[in-house]
């Protein structure tokens, strides 16, 4: 006679008060996310006279009104930063992804050479890091001062995500490797033929991570890019906010009474956008991959 044990309160299905719960809960998350997007981009948008009104940031629209991103693309400097930034993401990615890919697949091979050393270097970035000024000297002495590489090698591998990947390769059956060198297959077409189609997953949101870093850093160009015909997205959006004053290039700013300037807000909010645009189209597209490629990677293994 076999006797039934009830489960347990969190695996029952969940009533239709609890139902109702988590759908106003998700509700009420999504607002929190999407009214300051929803206020950002609205401020951008608005006219002068909505956003005096306001005294702020604008939350009823009054009017559209293109005139901060007109003034904002006027000079070329955020254009030219657009161009930086986008550059150095895409370069950023393919170099720390193929870095990563490579060490976290010779990492997850037992039997490498000085497998347990590199491991335990690696696991020692995240108890301890170097400091701003070693970390300077060292970029100084390369000569990568004023360079696009130096917003690149410095943070060339993050360790976290090396861990993650490395997880993922050792989930991945031994018997496919072994059955492949069987037939005289290299440990280079293996990672390429066999364990990268498999790790899609965790290659798409680890590349994701990096193309957002890269996108949202500027305090490596703080630090070693003093010409600021390099500076990226992040560092002008950064220093308009805290300075202030008009972003173009342009010396003479005709003063008629016909033209009227943006307010200074308005033109704060459409960089912010503008930084917004790129993460918000390529995040859509790997979100798919984020349980399959993060959890999966970190939880076993």
């Amino acid at each position: 006679m076999t006797t039934t044990h009830p489960r347990p309160v969190w695996a029952e299905p969940p009533g239709v008060a609890g139902r109702a719960g988590k759908n106003l809960a998700l509700a009420a998350i999504a607002a929190v996310v999407a009214l300051p997007i929803y206020v950002v981009v609205l401020t951008s948008l608005s006219p002068a006279s909505a956003v005096n009104d306001a005294g702020g940031l604008v939350l009823v629209p009054q009017g559209i009104s293109f005139a901060a991103y007109t003034e904002l693309f006027a000079g070329g400097v955020v254009t030219r930063a657009v161009l930086v930034s986008l550059g150095v993401t895409a370069a950023g990615t393919l170099v720390s992804l193929s870095a990563t890919v490579l060490a976290a697949y010779g990492l997850s091979r037992p039997a490498s050479l000085w497998h347990r050393p590199l491991l335990f270097t690696v696991l020692l970035t995240f108890l301890f890091t170097p400091g701003m000024i070693p970390q300077y000297l060292l970029v100084g002495s390369l000569g990568l001062i004023d360079s696009y590489w130096a917003l690149i090698l410095p943070t060339a591998v993050s360790a976290f995500n090396l861990v993650v990947m490395r997880a993922f390769f050792m989930n991945i059956p031994a018997e496919i490797g072994d059955s492949a060198r069987v037939d005289g297959a290299s440990e280079w077409r293996i990672l390429t033929r066999l364990v990268l189609p498999m790790s899609k997953g965790v290659t798409a949101v680890i590349g994701l991570f990096y193309a957002v870093g890269y996108w949202n850093a500027f305090f490596n160009a703080i630090l070693y890019i003093n010409d600021n015909r390099m500076w990226p997205l992040q560092l002008i959006l950064r220093q308009y906010v805290q300075q202030g004053g008009s972003l173009t290039s342009a010396s003479v700013v005709d003063t008629s009474a016909s033209t009227v300037l943006p307010p200074n807000l308005a033109i704060q909010m459409a960089i912010v956008v503008v930084a917004l645009v790129p993460v918000t189209v390529i995040y859509p597209l790997v979100q798919r991959h984020f349980t399959k490629g993060v959890i999966i990677g970190a939880v076993k293994g």
